[in-house]
């Protein structure tokens, strides 16, 4: 508890000292005073923090800032354009219609934003058919659009603080940059292996690799415990088990923060509890409050204790909490449930603003709704422009409490000053052998046998690889690691490998494989004939390297499924 209760002590402090600021008019030019918030519990006395202190420096530059640059620290969208300036005519269209503004650069300068989040679609080509101009094209074009964004950031008042950089790399179906980096095998094959040493250890690889590049916050690791057959979630999660869920999720915010980079937990309070899409409707969580809090809420409370220092709250109704209420709008699950009852002190940052169940008011009401609910950071609102002059009439109108937003814009910066001091590793860590290698040790802890023998395999050559709905880089990349491990691999007549399940709905079965293997989520091998059945759960490098070593007979699956299959064993080779 100890690294917790400091990082509470700090934010309580911060808030604190805030609070005593805003109350003696030290709030900025043109700031009017407000009764102070209440303060928090046992708050230790700002004149205990030193001058280095994260908590200390973000309640002394809060009682600095103007009205304008408290809303915009509370502010996360996206911008379109592969630089900070310069960008294509498409993504000038797009910047225009989303923020008024150019380029990625003028909407920090206007906005006074506190963050970006970087995505993988482009106003040029929303479908990502060639991706002109997306924020994460490679490594290299990264680091240059991310340098020229914390270079627009250091302009602003607020500019003490490091801007906030963020991307959804959560390694598996949904990976921002996956050129020129290393690829870990997704959040359930860690799951599998069950060991949150390897996991650490190939998060704070991955967070080194982040930090390189210039991001600082990763929306990762989904602490969402997978108790439903939820396709947007799928293989994102680290399984059904709520206890080995949270030792993974622990390792995974050990690892990306020992890198210097935020880890998000998310979806708050649990979108593994439903198989709905929140992206295009509000899904409904119908279990009882004590089931969550058993079943949903350790992975969470598991990650808030290794020091996490933001959370992600979702859009989910939760009926025994909050019954039509979105979580993201809900100040009985964010600031009662989430703070109150889990200690959770760090940033809140909402899930997309532009998701449906966000859209049922204007951005501008949508923001200030979410602020007072309980949440910093409002992330990826449809218009930048209405979000921001919302808030601020909000603010100068009353019915946002400026207590309220003095609270976020504190915690955003108290973050902000806990990711400062270190210098970014040189870009040459990037797939470096030593992370190569620690993807590949977690990797491998995670085959699993799910029928079949449990020692070394060593299928008979030579092989023939076969996958479902093509994927021919995927096949190219197991019969290089076969061919590497001494496996003939030839392009019919052997003895077939069938791979499946890529979590996009193709998994396509062959009644003639000897060994099928799921490459996303192990269900589809309730419906498969083959007398080897495999997981590996993720279709990375690494995962095929180690899936490999089995095949060749040169290593044991050892991983035990963190899910149920239907008509399979429950327990394993390992179990």
């Amino acid at each position: 508890m100890g690294r917790v209760s400091t990082t509470t002590r700090r934010v309580a402090a911060a808030l604190l000292a805030a609070s005593v600021l805003l109350v003696s008019g030290c709030t900025g030019p043109g700031q009017r005073p407000e009764p102070s918030p209440t303060a928090p519990a046992d708050p230790t006395p700002p004149s205990s923090a030193g001058p280095d202190d994260p908590a200390a420096r973000a309640a002394a530059l809060v009682a600095e800032l103007a009205d304008e640059d408290l809303v915009g620290q509370v502010l996360m969208p996206y911008a379109y354009g592969d630089r900070a300036t310069g960008v294509s005519a498409g993504s000038v269209a797009g910047n225009q219609a989303l923020a008024g503004v150019d380029t990625p650069a003028e909407m920090i300068e206007k906005y006074r934003l506190g963050g970006l989040i970087l995505v993988g679609f482009s106003a040029d080509d929303p479908t990502q058919g060639n991706q002109e101009t997306t924020n994460v094209d490679n490594p290299k074009q990264v680091r240059e659009l991310t340098t020229g964004l914390h270079a627009a950031a250091g302009k602003l008042p607020a500019g003490l603080a490091p801007f906030l950089i963020g991307t959804d790399q959560e390694y598996g179906v949904v990976t921002r940059i996956t050129d020129g980096v290393t690829m870990l095998p997704s959040a359930l094959a860690a799951g599998a292996a069950d060991d949150p040493a390897l996991t650490e250890a190939a998060w704070r690889a991955a967070g080194t690799e982040l930090a390189a590049m210039g991001i600082n916050v990763d929306f990762a690791p989904v602490a969402d415990v997978l108790v439903t057959r939820s396709a947007v979630i799928g293989s994102r999660s680290f399984g059904a088990e709520p206890k080995r869920a949270a030792a993974q999720v622990a390792g995974a915010v050990r690892g990306l923060q020992a890198a210097g980079v935020a880890a998000t937990l998310k979806h708050f309070p649990g979108h593994g509890h439903s198989a709905a899409d929140s992206h295009e409707e509000l899904p409904v969580l119908g279990q009882p409050r004590k089931k969550l809090a058993a079943e949903a809420w350790p992975p969470f409370s598991a990650g808030i204790e290794a020091g996490a220092l933001a959370v992600m709250s979702a859009h989910l109704d939760v009926r025994s909490v909050d019954p039509g209420v979105p979580a993201t709008f809900s100040h009985k699950l964010l600031t009662e449930v989430l703070r109150g009852e889990l200690g959770f002190q760090g940033v809140v940052i909402t899930d997309g603003m532009n998701m449906a169940p966000a859209l049922r008011w204007s951005p501008g009401e949508a923001a200030v709704r979410a602020l007072k609910a309980g949440n910093d950071l409002i992330l990826m609102p449809p218009n930048v422009s209405q979000a921001y002059d919302g808030l601020l009439a909000a603010l100068r109108d009353g019915s946002l409490p400026r207590a309220r937003l003095v609270e976020a814009a504190t915690r955003v910066l108290t973050m902000k000053f806990s990711l400062a001091g270190g210098e970014a590793p040189e870009m040459s860590t990037l797939n470096a052998p030593a992370h190569r290698e620690a993807a590949r040790a977690l990797a491998a802890a995670a085959i699993t046998v799910l029928r079949g023998r449990c020692d070394a395999i060593g299928v008979p050559g030579p092989v023939t690889v076969t996958s479902s709905g093509g994927r021919a880089h995927t096949r190219a990349a197991l019969t290089e690691a076969l061919t590497e491990a001494g496996v003939t691999v030839a392009p019919s007549g052997g003895t077939i490998v069938h791979l499946v399940g890529y979590g996009d709905g193709t998994d396509d079965l062959r009644a003639d494989a000897a060994v099928t293997v799921a490459m996303d989520t192990p269900y589809v091998l309730a419906r498969a004939a083959s007398p080897t059945l495999l997981a590996t759960y993720s279709s990375s490098r690494a995962s095929m390297a180690a899936l490999a070593d089995v095949l060749a007979g040169k290593a044991a699956p050892r991983g035990r499924s963190p899910v149920k299959v239907t008509g399979l064993p429950a327990t394993t080779c390992a179990g």
